[in-house]
């Protein structure tokens, strides 16, 4: 997501005889929500064991899943994109003073990494990395499952796929194409969330297009091609992001009513999630005040609010205390199913070219994200969607990330950094205990962990 305000998104079913003596055979033990086979490549105490159905489906809903959104846009020079620096740099530079990245990977693990302009206090230089890079996101899935995530959903960005952007459209196929391996591989949870900032209503009717030629392209609901795909209310999931937000969008929350509609079609082919403003429900504040929205809400079959930037750590339970518990319920009188979304804390110094907007919504040391997971969990959510994976521009990256003390120079600007008491993959790790309290492990409270 590119946005702060709002420019910047069944339980399984019974299983047959014939299938779960074949499960018993094979050593699966079945779980609330699934079969779960164990995958003796992956030992660890924090890793949800390998999960499949009868079909060979590993996510048959949303119930209990944690899922991050991977953004999956930054490119290098040289790494056969073709795109230079991009999402790193301003005006085509990356070099002491023109960068738009207020958080600095970690790029130890690496196999592709790639050298920049900046440097270290000791006068070497620091890399980054690609997720043009099939190496790159294989990383990061292995990562999913090393700590126990569930998953993530793919951004797509609808301005930069479309036909006339060969290069951006060619970059996140490529990205996709490397998530969907890795995905399979790791037996992660993967869905698509296509992004709308930006768009005008020409372009939101390019959607349908692009989602039909990715199902082609990819296999994208074939049970053995793509078999961690999620799917919810039994059809595949398609998410779309930035709907009903009041701040002057090309483009209508009629458009995407009659995109929804082409989606579904009569047959009802998939299931929907919409990425909508904070204030959905009461219509104010960061949403249009036209009925319409709650009209097309009624028609998906998920929505996901977009919280990053509405509190911060001391006014979050004052804002969500009127927010979450209502929410919550008038999507289940409606038949609607919730997530409600967090996010580990905020900045974007570089990217706004603010000094004062650096760490805007301080990280405090892992206690703001816990008290976002706590206050979702403790109001009944049964799913969450954790911004962001890689967000590296404003600083809500989960992933692994230098810390305060190691990050590289930045002429009279700076970086910012996990901070310097915890590990680089601390917020991996907790994102991970997340995923276990969600998925009914006990031991968790409003009490944020203790890493051992």
């Amino acid at each position: 997501m590119v946005c702060f305000y709002s420019i910047s998104k069944m339980k399984m079913k019974e299983i047959s005889i014939l299938a779960l003596v074949c499960l018993i055979v094979n050593g699966c033990v079945k779980n609330e929500a699934n079969p779960i086979v164990k995958d003796p490549d992956f030992p660890g105490e924090n890793v949800p064991e390998m999960v499949y159905d009868e079909t060979g489906l590993m996510y048959t809903s949303l119930d209990s899943l944690v899922m991050a959104g991977y953004q999956g846009w930054f490119a290098t020079e040289g790494d056969g994109s073709d795109r230079g620096w991009y999402h790193y740099e301003r005006a085509g530079r990356f070099e002491p003073g023109y960068s738009t990245i207020d958080f600095w990977p970690e790029v130890n693990e690496y196999s592709q990494k790639y050298m920049t302009a900046f440097q270290y206090g000791d006068g070497s230089p620091a890399y980054v990395y690609s997720p043009y890079d099939e190496e790159s996101v294989d990383l990061h899935f292995k990562w999913m499952k090393d700590y126990g995530i569930d998953g993530v959903q793919m951004q797509r960005f609808v301005v930069e796929i479309k036909e006339e952007n060969v290069k951006g459209r060619r970059h996140f196929n490529q990205v996709l194409s490397n998530a969907l391996k890795a995905a399979k591989k790791y037996g992660r949870a993967i869905s698509v969330m296509y992004d709308l900032s930006g768009c005008r209503s020409e372009d939101v009717a390019y959607l349908k297009q692009d989602w039909e030629e990715l199902q082609a392209m990819f296999k994208l609901f074939d049970n053995n091609e793509n078999p961690t795909y999620v799917r919810h209310n039994g059809k595949p999931l398609v998410t779309i992001w930035g709907v009903g937000f009041n701040d002057d969008r090309n483009y209508t929350t009629s458009d995407v009513d009659h995109l929804v509609g082409q989606l579904k079609g009569p047959e009802n082919k998939v299931s929907v999630m919409l990425g909508v403003p904070y204030y959905w429900r009461t219509l104010d504040r960061d949403t249009e005040s036209s009925s319409a929205l709650h009209t097309l809400i009624k028609k998906v079959d998920v929505i996901m609010p977009w919280a990053v930037g509405r509190y911060n750590g001391e006014s979050y339970a004052n804002t969500s205390g009127g927010v979450l518990s209502e929410d919550i319920r008038w999507c289940e009188s409606n038949g609607i199913h919730y997530i409600p979304l967090a996010f580990p804390g905020f900045t974007w110094g570089n990217l706004r070219q603010d000094a004062a907007l650096y760490d805007q919504i301080p990280r405090n040391e892992g206690d703001f994200l816990w008290k976002q997971v706590a206050g979702a969990k403790i109001a009944g959510a049964k799913s969450l969607y954790v911004a962001m994976f890689d967000e590296i521009d404003e600083g809500t990256a989960i992933f692994k990330c230098l810390r305060k003390s190691e990050v590289p120079l930045n002429g009279s600007g700076k970086f910012m950094g996990i901070e310097d008491g915890l590990d680089s993959d601390y917020y991996l790790w907790l994102t991970g205990q997340a995923t276990q309290w969600f998925r009914g492990n006990g031991g968790f409270s409003a009490q944020k962990p203790v890493r051992p």
